[in-house]
């Protein structure tokens, strides 16, 4: 199983960038999709998520109306557009995949991506 994050970087107050995680190993389509962040000194939080079933999302309070996730079960990737970044928003941001498979649940983690917000 390996799911690869890419996009991240530097990016200057209000700028975007696009977070794409690429998966392997095992059904994406079954597979609920997130996105989370660590800051230094902070706790891994929730960012946004999608569901496998119907592609409902939800969004931390703290990146609504700025970021969006998505998915393409074709090319089996899940998206992260993060609009408006602010310095707040530097962390590394990891892909997380809970795959429903044979009544259990099965869960992966990708190696992470910096995203650093800075002028």
């Amino acid at each position: 199983v390996q799911l690869v994050e890419s996009g991240g970087g530097l990016v200057q107050p209000g700028g975007s960038l696009r977070l794409s995680c690429v998966a392997s190993g095992f059904t994406f389509s079954s597979a609920a999709m997130s996105w989370h962040r660590q800051a230094p000194g902070k706790e891994r939080e929730l960012v946004a998520r999608i569901t496998s079933s119907d592609d409902s999302t939800n969004y931390a309070d703290s990146v609504k109306g700025r970021f969006t996730i998505s998915r393409d079960n074709a090319k089996n990737t899940v998206y992260l557009q993060m609009n408006s970044l602010d310095p707040e928003d530097t962390a590394v941001y990891y892909c997380y995949a809970v795959e429903r498979k044979l009544l259990r649940n099965f869960y992966y983690w990708g190696q992470g991506t910096q995203v650093t917000v800075s002028s």
